[in-house]
């Protein structure tokens, strides 16, 4: 993949912001199972975000490995039906999110305004805040670019009469520090609602453990594939 010269990474001159993604995450991000996407970098952008699945076909392992760890991370908040998407497409635009906001993996862990499942997702450096997920009733074939870039204009006006929202297994509203400003949930902006000694994560039971475990092996295998 190569960047969209339509819209450079951190430039903040977005009109149709897009992310290609991987299978399976890309899918279980527009299903609305997964509110969490971890990146190495901070979210350059807040609102809508297009979804399009790379064009590497997902090895059975890595999806069962990510349902897995879906399946566990859910039932620490007693959920435990879960209908996860029956193909992973790959080469397809498939959706969009809304991101509401960025913060630190440690500031998510110790996050108690939100459910224990989602802050159990931070396993990056940095974590983009997603709800309202939408997906297009078929996905249609397109290229991906790297890092964020904008949606041909074309591509973008036959895809948005194209959506269907997505009810997920729990969704969660991020609360904003300050409701008029949508750049105001950054990273360190939480950090103040707890000191390092109140600041604890969800205990994990070992089938958890082993589940995050096979999620980063699987995430860590695959890039290494790249």
């Amino acid at each position: 993949m190569r960047r969209d010269g339509g819209g450079r990474r951190g430039s903040g001159n977005y009109s149709n912001p897009c992310l290609t993604m991987h299978q399976p995450w890309a899918s279980l991000l527009v299903y609305g199972i997964k509110r969490i996407e971890g990146r190495s970098w901070t979210a350059p952008i807040r609102g809508c975000l297009w979804i399009h699945a790379a064009s590497k076909v997902p090895e059975e392992d890595t999806i069962k490995a990510m349902e897995d760890f879906y399946r566990e991370i859910y039932a620490a908040n007693g959920i435990t039906d879960i209908k996860f998407p029956e193909h992973y497409p790959v080469s397809r635009l498939l959706g969009c999110v809304d991101v509401v906001g960025c913060v630190r993996c440690d500031e998510l862990a110790s996050w108690e305004a939100v459910p224990e499942g989602v802050r159990l997702e931070g396993q990056t450096d940095f974590c983009w805040l997603c709800e309202q997920p939408k997906k297009l009733l078929v996905p249609f074939e397109m290229r991906g670019y790297q890092r964020v870039y904008n949606l041909e204009k074309k591509i973008y006006e036959a895809a948005v009469r194209g959506l269907v929202s997505v009810e997920g297994p729990m969704p969660v509203k991020f609360p904003l520090p300050d409701p008029q400003d949508p750049f105001s949930l950054k990273p360190g902006s939480i950090s103040e609602e707890f000191s390092e000694n109140e600041a604890s994560g969800v205990e994990k039971s070992e089938s958890l453990s082993a589940a995050i475990a096979g999620a980063r092996a699987a995430a860590t295998q695959f890039n290494k594939k790249d």
